[in-house]
């Protein structure tokens, strides 16, 4: 079977998160260059440093990502469509990781309310377990898309959030990696996201969404903790909690294969620790 490619839900997801406000102008009449330049300059009076910003030093457009940002037709497909292949080929890994990673699920269980069949079903979704989390440059990415109309205060702000988890030291400049919209890491959290639920769930000192499981799983559910998950709750549609997978991206056909994936994987899971008689 062809691998089904992780998703990108960064680029369709709602975010309601506090943030300074960008307005370098779109499509600059001078061209990618002065829309930077004039980024620099806001971004140096919101707090970043000129080391930081030498970051974007030599960025150039990307054609790849706005062509990207067009063609999101998978989010079109019917729920079977959509779903079957995604859960079918994923099921036996989500299945082995529910087990290796059982004492570290319990604690999130614990800690955050949300079930830990969730927090393995959006690894799996969103980078193959950590296997796929992308090749793009996240700066150029999110200039790129700050520098496009379409969306561009919400991705200058990504730009700069991208920016400051390098100024503060949570990343390297060399982890600015991920998907095509800036997502980063084994969870592909957008930088905003990165910046406001990120947790050192390994205990060593460093927010580490990049190469730390433990990380990426606990941050997963800090997210949704975050947005209101109500603990021991239903989380199918219609109700409070599918609401809040949909903070995570908000196609319906998205948020009702994770629901559909994690009632799934939490049923088989609960069935092989029962006893046997």
């Amino acid at each position: 079977m062809r691998p089904v490619r992780a998703l990108t839900a960064a680029a369709i997801v709602s975010f309601t998160l506090a943030a300074p406000a960008f307005a370098a102008q779109c499509n600059a009449p001078g061209g990618f260059d002065a829309f930077l330049n004039e980024f620099k300059q806001e971004a140096a009076a919101k707090g970043l440093t000129p080391r930081t910003l030498t970051l974007l030093n030599g960025v150039t457009l990307d054609p790849s990502v706005l062509a990207a940002d067009k063609r999101q037709g998978v989010f079109k497909l019917s729920f079977e469509e959509f779903s079957t292949p995604r859960i079918n080929q994923r099921w036996a890994r989500a299945s082995k990781q529910m087990a290796e990673q059982a004492p570290t699920l319990r604690r999130i269980e614990k800690e955050f309310g949300v079930p830990g069949a969730m927090a393995i079903v959006l690894w799996g979704l969103e980078t193959d377990f950590g296997t796929h989390t992308g090749k793009h440059e996240v700066l150029r990415a999110t200039a790129t898309l700050g520098f496009d109309c379409r969306r561009s205060a919400f991705f200058q702000n990504e730009l700069y959030e991208a920016l400051s988890l390098v100024q503060k030291g949570d990343l390297q400049p060399a982890d600015l990696r991920g998907d095509w919209a800036g997502e980063l890491g084994q969870a592909h959290f957008l930088p905003s996201s990165y910046n406001k639920f990120a947790i050192d769930f390994d205990g060593n000192g460093k927010r580490d969404l990049i190469r730390s499981v433990p990380d990426t799983l606990a941050s997963i559910a800090n997210y949704f903790k975050g947005y209101g998950w109500e603990p021991g709750r239903p989380y199918g549609e219609g109700t409070a909690n599918f609401e809040v997978i949909r903070k995570w991206n908000k196609a319906l056909v998205y948020a009702k294969t994770v629901a559909a994936f994690s009632e799934r994987l939490e049923g088989s899971s609960a069935r092989a620790e029962q006893p046997r008689r």
